[in-house]
């Protein structure tokens, strides 16, 4: 028993140390100074707006978390402690997120003028900030509550808050993003012909905000969703292989998570420590010594603490199907890739063209992951003799490189907003250096809504066996084909739609709202198209911020209702077959929407490689397309993986509940 708990101090020493070295980077990226009146200006543009949308952003949520607490005190004050630590963690991860990124983003346009790899290299560790404080916040959070309560259940409230909160913060995000950026392409680029980031926009500064409220706070409370719930289902069931691996079991998956963080590490030292070359060859070697090191880790842990290569085996093909998921990536949304290339050319046709082209794609997306997902889960259970734990381990296995591919998505926007001030301050045009990272940036965010997205359906896949062994779903009453069975798979699959259809609708409404008010500034304000006055930038801002959190309220009840109310009136089986018809449904329009959206995203970009394309018919017609997937891929699709998610938590949670009934 001592020996367990000392492994369980060295993981959460491991968490403090990544903790350390976020602290050290932070600061080496602040220290940067930028001799640039205009770029200092913009950039206080961009934090004052992110501040404002934080401050009322985490108010709002923090009410929300109000609601689920109080039950959750009088049902165990335990689960309730651990619900808080969750949610309030996941908004840290988050919170450090935005500021670095705002940080990031102005030293990385300066920088770029003096040297494009120096700005790769400060623009990934301002993503390493981020990568790192999301895996060693969820690993010290879970460690020290499990020390505090040495009762592997009680951490279901973490995963709960955790997801609660990513929900929250990836749809307030995403539609404040979404609706910003369609808003700014639709009046800026289609009527009035100038550029998402030409000052003249008065939804510049919004758009801006919205790439890194997204893609930072967005994916990371994702990710740190994904692998709090990982450690929680991983502790509950090793508690139920004690017999068979001893109380290492418990120990095992923050084990493992440590010798992630030491990988990631240092995959990370290896940009720091490069002096020149390709940025994306960087990149790639960078996430290859990640994975080496993390095999070699995981290998070290499985054989020294359970005693079971077979374990090791299954981990690693887990790890393999997160990594494979980039290669078709790359085939249906990668620059210049044949789907790509036929999108843009049917864009010659026509936005109806165009959309019907990049929707067949679209429909191709899922199988591919699944696929990778599906035989993962097979292989890991085969090879372990069909143990449970195996699939448990592969579900680890997915996680191991979260932290390196969290920063290079974070990567992404950071480049992005500094391709933004670059533009809006005049510079743009004498650094093409910012143009290769920004495509990088493109690259590494479309692998990591993939990623996220397999990542995702192996983690609610083991949360749904982790409720299916404490509720005893496969007992000799179980029949596939009972009614209730019936009903609730039924129910299940179609709630994936409703949610999908609130969170577009609402995107689709806040941009409709946005549209119209930057179509009467420009009315009112006609001197602001000829440059001569600035734009109220905080008017499209505070709409923005006050219009997303008004409409995430209703698909995030969606995802938390459902469950208890089919729970309590149908009973355990007809929650365990609406969870797997969720499942389903959502592990197929995730990568859908993902593909879907990447592509026509890319199509337009490769379009406007030739610089004579835009304002044509065919770049207009791309540019519809765009705007249509843009919802799709950073709304919907990301969100959806932590409604799945979800919705799994609250049925882990009400478990013991309804084994009493």
């Amino acid at each position: 028993m001592v020996v367990y708990m000392y492994l369980i101090y060295a993981s959460i020493g491991v968490g403090f140390l990544a903790l350390l070295i976020v602290v050290c980077l932070a600061l080496r990226i602040v220290r940067v100074n930028v001799d640039n009146q205009d770029m200092n200006r913009v950039s206080g543009y961009i934090k004052e707006a992110t501040g404002a949308f934080i401050k009322r952003h985490y108010k709002t949520i923090l009410i929300f978390m109000i609601a689920p607490l109080i039950p959750l005190i009088l049902f165990n004050v335990y689960i309730a402690l651990s619900f808080f630590a969750g949610a309030l963690l996941s908004l840290l991860s988050a919170y450090i997120s935005l500021r670095i990124a705002v940080e990031a983003n102005v030293r990385t346009a300066y920088i770029s003028m003096i040297s494009p790899f120096r700005a790769f290299k400060l623009a990934f560790n301002g993503g390493a900030v981020v990568g790192l404080s999301t895996v060693s916040l969820s690993l010290i959070g879970i460690g020290l509550l499990y020390l505090l309560f040495q009762n592997p259940f009680y951490l279901v409230g973490f995963g709960f808050g955790a997801s609660l909160s990513a929900l929250f913060t990836q749809l307030g995000g995403g539609i404040f993003t979404k609706a910003a950026d369609i808003a700014a392409d639709l009046v800026g680029k289609v009527e009035h012909r100038i550029s998402e980031d030409d000052p003249r926009n008065p939804a510049v500064i919004a758009d801006q905000v919205g790439d890194v409220v997204g893609d930072c706070a967005g994916r990371g409370s994702d990710l740190f969703e994904s692998l709090s719930d990982d450690y929680v289902t991983a502790m509950i069931l090793g508690s139920m292989f004690m017999g068979r691996f001893g109380v290492n079991a418990l120990a095992f998956p923050l084990l493992l998570g440590a010798s992630s963080i030491l990988a990631t590490l240092v995959g990370l030292s290896l940009i720091n420590f490069s002096s020149r070359g390709k940025p994306a060859l960087i990149f790639n070697l960078g996430l290859i010594v990640t994975a080496v090191f993390c095999v070699s880790g995981s290998f070290i842990v499985s054989t020294l603490i359970l005693h079971d290569f077979n374990v090791f085996l299954s981990i690693l093909s887990g790890l393999l199907a997160s990594l494979a998921v980039g290669f078709v990536v790359q085939y249906y949304t990668g620059f210049g890739s044949r789907p790509v290339r036929r999108v843009a050319d049917a864009s010659k046709r026509g936005a109806a063209i165009n959309i019907l082209t990049g929707f067949s794609y679209a429909l191709q997306g899922p199988f591919l992951p699944i696929l990778m997902v599906a035989s993962a889960f097979l292989f890991s259970y085969i090879v372990t003799n069909g143990s449970i734990y195996g699939i448990l381990g592969a579900n680890l296995g997915t996680d191991l490189a979260i932290g390196f591919i969290m920063s290079g998505d974070a990567f992404g926007p950071i480049c992005d907003n500094a391709a933004g001030i670059a533009e809006m301050t005049g510079f743009r045009v004498f650094n093409r250096g910012l143009d290769e990272l920004d495509a990088l940036g493109n690259t590494t965010k479309a692998y990591t809504k993939a990623f996220a997205s397999s990542s995702g359906v192996f983690s609610t896949l083991v949360i749904f066996m982790t409720y299916s062994e404490i509720v005893n779903f496969w007992d000799i009453n179980f029949r596939v084909m009972s009614p209730i069975f019936v009903a609730g798979l039924l129910i299940g699959a179609s709630l994936s739609f409703i949610f999908s259809s609130m969170v577009i609708g609402a995107t689709s409404k806040t941009a409709l709202e946005l549209v119209d008010i930057i179509r009467n500034y420009f009315k009112e304000n006609p001197d602001v198209l000829e440059g001569r006055v600035k734009p109220d930038y905080a008017r499209c801002v505070d709409a923005a911020t006050s219009l997303s959190l008004k409409r995430m309220i209703i698909p995030g009840f969606i995802a938390m209702l459902p469950p208890i109310l089919i729970g309590f009136a149908l009973g355990k089986y007809a929650l365990g077959a609406m969870l797997l018809g969720g499942l389903s449904s959502s592990a197929i329009l995730s990568p859908m929407f993902t593909f879907g959206g990447g592509l026509w995203d890319n199509s337009k970009k490769y379009i406007e490689k030739d610089f004579w394309m835009k304002g044509t018919p065919t770049h207009e017609a791309a540019v519809i397309g765009d705007t249509v997937g843009d919802p799709l891929k950073d709304v919907a699709g990301p969100s959806l993986n932590i409604f799945m998610k979800l919705m799994n938590m609250v049925a882990l949670l009400i478990a013991p509940i309804l084994l009493s009934l």
